[in-house]
């Protein structure tokens, strides 16, 4: 893997480059793991002058999975002391080395560790990263898909097993708690993200935090949840119904959902315009008259993060790439009686190879459970 963080680097070196700039300075998270294997609290790399690259560590790294595993060939700098600011300690390093421009993440970066860079290398003129590395995250390798692959199999179990299990007198508390230990027993990380489960009022709800509401017959049950495998996080979220068949507006609901979100896994092609998929999918929703009650996007992509570009949303600018994850995700939230959800990860995949990767693949069947 050292070489892939080092090509990495080196792509975005590249860029910098190209734009005048001969240091980077790493310091969003997710941007640092990328890039040097492991990201440990605190940490930040530096792409610095002459090709030599370190990384910054308040303290030593933990060794915990959480943090990854670092590349070897990185130069590792760790800080000690109260107040230390890894940020600072390299722009320091970057202006003792004589670069002249270092560019930072200033959509991750305070105004005041802003001030704080500059007050320690006043000589280095300061222009902004952008999102440089966030585009460069969007297209993923197969390593990188292999892990979001084995994160959505431990989702599945995890899910799986639930249903499994008798469910009516449950809170969604209970049930979420126990979701995210199933997940950890299955080899993830942890959560993805915390997990949402939503019962009778409460289901369709989009990232629903859950209550001490007691799962009751007739219910609709949406449950939403994602494993952390090495970093790389999936999600799916399915609604079912409890105990009884359901009813009949519970089944059409179900069904309008369900359409549209095979419409918007369906549109997900190389080439297709972010706003084409969302549209693919809501429009089957607002023609059915439930434009208020539908999500302002319909799905995003997922890795590192469990909500990254592309933003699959109405106003969204861009088109898809190949081996770009993706989640498609419609739901309808009637207020006072419930909704239904349905979530996949996929990953983007021409018609020549099949079309779009399904990697959540817990049945969509309305089930009474």
């Amino acid at each position: 893997m050292s070489d892939v963080y080092a090509a990495r680097r080196g792509l975005l070196r590249d860029r910098c480059a190209a734009a005048g700039n001969d240091a980077a300075l790493i310091t969003r998270p997710a941007n640092v793991r990328y890039l040097a294997g492991g990201a440990p609290r605190g940490a930040v790399l530096l792409l610095g002058p002459g090709g030599e690259d370190s990384l910054f560590t308040v303290g030593p790294p933990s060794g915990e999975l959480d943090e990854g595993r670092l590349d070897e060939r990185l130069r590792l700098s760790v800080l000690a002391g109260p107040g230390a600011d890894a940020a600072v300690a390299a722009a320091d390093l970057a202006g003792s080395a004589r670069a002249d421009c270092l560019a930072v993440e200033e959509h991750h970066l305070t105004v005041a560790r802003h001030r704080a860079l500059h007050s320690v290398a006043p000589r280095l003129r300061l222009t902004d990263l952008g999102t440089a590395v966030e585009q460069q995250r969007l297209v993923k390798d197969e390593e990188e898909i292999a892990c979001l692959r084995i994160a959505a199999e431990i989702a599945d179990q995890a899910l799986g097993e639930l249903l499994e299990s008798i469910l009516v007198g449950r809170t969604e508390r209970h049930l979420a708690l126990e979701l995210e230990r199933r997940l950890v027993d299955h080899g993830a990380d942890g959560p993805a993200f915390p997990t949402s489960v939503g019962t009778g009022p409460h289901s369709g709800r989009a990232r629903h935090r859950p209550s001490d509401r007691r799962v009751e017959e007739g219910d609709f049950l949406t449950v939403c949840l994602g494993a952390n495998y090495r970093g790389y996080r999936c999600e799916i979220g399915r609604t079912f119904v409890i105990g009884t068949s359901p009813a009949d507006w519970q089944i059409q609901l179900y069904d309008l959902v369900f359409a549209a979100q095979r419409a918007g896994r369906e549109a997900l092609l190389p080439g297709a315009a972010y706003r084409d998929v969302d549209r693919a999918a809501r429009s089957l929703l607002d023609s059915a008259g439930h434009s208020e009650a539908v999500a302002p996007s319909t799905g995003h992509g997922v890795g590192l993060e469990i909500d990254e570009d592309p933003q699959l949303a109405p106003t969204a600018m861009g088109k898809l790439d190949a081996c770009v994850p993706v989640t498609v995700e419609p739901g309808v939230h009637l207020p006072g009686r419930g909704g239904v959800r349905i979530d996949d990860t996929l990953v983007v995949r021409p018609e020549a190879d099949g079309g779009p990767e399904l990697l959540t693949i817990t049945t969509k069947e309305l089930l009474a459970l």
